[in-house]
């Protein structure tokens, strides 16, 4: 049997298409800057943090990164309603990025740091700066540089996963081509669009993210 291609749907249908992307982008914006500041900060307690604040902190790393994503998505969604704590889906959405994205760059970020040489927290300690400071100023740029290409690829693959927000209707792309395949039965079509958007939104984010690594960490010229 010959399958025939239509997709004369896309006129139609691109409204949808483009609030799913615009919605993507929101996780991917929200998430990740929050998820990365919530890595920074989960990664100086368990590197150099007050050692009351480690084990809740270590606990919670451990927690996000040994389950599933959707169920963590499903945790926040319907089952902090229980609790009287009512979310909107791109609420929800949103919060369990950043959740996700907090645990697992928390890890990267402290390899960073722990690769850091004990010289420069002992040249912080020499300028009368305190950890906090000491970190701040002089440890966590290098750290970041380090860790920055890793960090990116960790970015991209927090943005790919969002794709399961759909299963509690958060309009992203994974929705619009659940919606359009539900209305046009053509289902090949929908899901290689939507392939299509993924790999072309990864892409350019990565791009993004290699431009942002060279503006915060400039190359120093050759002498």
């Amino acid at each position: 049997m010959h399958y025939r291609f239509d997709f004369g749907w896309l006129l139609e249908y691109y409204p949808q298409i483009v609030k799913g992307v615009l919605v993507t982008l929101e996780l991917i914006a929200i998430g990740g800057v929050f998820g990365i500041a919530l890595g920074i900060f989960c990664a100086w307690v368990r590197a150099l943090g007050p050692k009351w604040l480690r084990p809740p902190v270590a606990a919670y790393v451990e927690l996000i990164r040994n389950t599933p994503f959707l169920i963590q998505l499903f945790f926040i969604f319907f089952g902090l309603p229980s609790v009287g704590v009512q979310l909107s889906e791109l609420t929800a959405a949103n919060i369990a990025m950043v959740v996700n994205l907090g645990a697992y760059s928390c890890e990267i970020i402290r390899a960073g740091i722990q690769a850091t040489p004990k010289g420069q927290f002992e040249a912080g300690a020499s300028l009368a700066m305190t950890r906090f400071e000491t970190f701040r100023h002089v440890v966590l740029v290098p750290s970041l540089q380090r860790i920055w290409p890793a960090l990116s690829s960790q970015l991209i693959i927090v943005m790919l996963g969002s794709s399961v927000v759909s299963q509690i209707a958060a309009e992203d792309v994974t929705f619009a081509a659940n919606f359009i395949q539900s209305r046009t039965f053509r289902a090949f079509e929908a899901y290689m669009v939507s392939t299509a958007i993924y790999l072309l939104l990864a892409i350019l984010l990565r791009q993004v993210l290699v431009a942002v690594g060279g503006f915060i960490f400039p190359r120093r010229s050759a002498r």
